[in-house]
């Protein structure tokens, strides 16, 4: 397999989360168009003010930034050790899909249990990715 197929897994996480991220000005300048919020609400954060629907987004921009970045690192060790097969491969794709899925699930209707149970097997997806990568080795 080519080790350039790890690019796509890896850029398909990174468009999700520029979308994520364009969805955060879009969200608090609405709100504040609509009178809901002040500047002075972000100035250390978000204040109790700015409603559950903008702050839900940045807060899922954060996801995004925390542990996929250990799915980046896993997935550049491929790239750079040429170690590219099936299982893991369609490991980076599962992840990718279950974190497209905990963002809609966010996003949207945001259901905690839901949301936490596609959260927690992505998590699982990513811990079966690293050790498939150290496999080799033990």
């Amino acid at each position: 397999m080519q080790k350039e197929l790890w690019l796509f897994p890896i850029g398909a996480l990174a468009l999700l989360t520029f979308f994520v991220l364009v969805q955060v000005p879009i969200r608090r300048f609405y709100a504040g168009f609509k009178g809901m919020v002040t500047a002075k609400d972000f100035k250390f954060g978000e204040s109790k003010r700015v409603p559950d629907w903008v702050v839900v987004v940045n807060r899922n921009y954060m996801n995004l930034l925390e542990v996929p970045t250990l799915f980046y690192l896993i997935c550049v060790i491929h790239f750079l050790t040429d170690r590219t097969d099936s299982l893991s491969l369609g490991l980076a794709w599962i992840y990718v899909f279950l974190r497209i899925l905990h963002s809609v699930v966010h996003l949207t209707y945001n259901n905690v249990y839901h949301r936490l149970a596609v959260f927690a097997f992505s998590n699982l997806i990513l811990g079966g990715l690293w050790l498939d990568f150290f496999r080799y080795y033990i």
